[in-house]
């Protein structure tokens, strides 16, 4: 198992989670983007610099990614593809992209970025804070002993 980042838009919160995360587990955190990072380092930890271009990074992950990864972005359109290449995908929040919920969250981004187009969502800015980090490390701590330990029931 890896655990790829769309680091791009990732809080550095989140990526610091995974870091300790990945060290602790010896999972591979491989870190995507179209820029260098700060603070992506350690034993377990990989920075995959992609070219720069609306979707590169996206197509470097499908590209990498394999059933049994875990990947997290923020993406949706890319947690679609991802899901229907049966890789597990999360967001920063610790929400998890399922096939079962996957066209729906789609169509409500789809909703959302037309009202944006239009004007009509005014002001709408996107907090990442303690809450919004702890709903994540419950997720993804969940999600991790789930796939570290599939005998395991989780609840």
């Amino acid at each position: 198992m890896r655990i790829f980042i769309d680091a791009d838009s990732c809080p550095r919160l989140t990526r610091t989670a995974v870091l300790r995360a990945s060290a602790r587990t010896g999972i591979q955190a491989v870190f995507v983007a179209n820029r260098p990072i700060p603070g992506i380092s350690g034993p377990t930890a990989l920075m995959e610099l992609c070219p720069s271009g609306e979707g590169m990074a996206d197509d470097r992950i499908v590209a990498l990614a394999r059933a049994g990864d875990l990947v997290i972005t923020r993406d949706i359109p890319l947690a679609q593809r991802l899901v229907e290449a049966s890789v597990m995908v999360m967001d920063d929040r610790g929400w998890e992209y399922t096939p079962e919920n996957i066209r729906e969250r789609l169509s409500l981004r789809d909703f959302m970025v037309g009202l944006a187009e239009n004007g009509l969502d005014k002001d709408r800015v996107a907090q990442y804070g303690k809450r919004e980090l702890k709903a994540f490390a419950d997720s993804f701590d969940r999600i991790l002993a789930r796939t570290i330990n599939p005998s395991v029931r989780y609840i």
